[in-house]
């Protein structure tokens, strides 16, 4: 079965903030440093795929 595509509403702040921050640390210093910040703190494997490796899936911040 075929997942939506509709992206949904982040309610979640404090992940947020998180991700924000690790693409702060992937433009400073590298995607790896990125991947691990964002993996000690628990954030799902697939957002972190989505967030620094295909920038343009990223979501708006609105």
């Amino acid at each position: 079965m075929l997942r939506s595509m509709v992206a949904e509403e982040r309610t979640d702040m404090h992940q947020r903030t998180i991700v924000d921050d690790g693409i702060a640390v992937q433009c400073s210093a590298n995607t790896m440093s990125a991947l691990e910040y964002l993996r000690s703190r628990d954030i799902a494997r697939t957002v972190i795929e989505r967030v620094l490796l295909e920038p343009a899936r990223r979501r708006s911040r609105q």
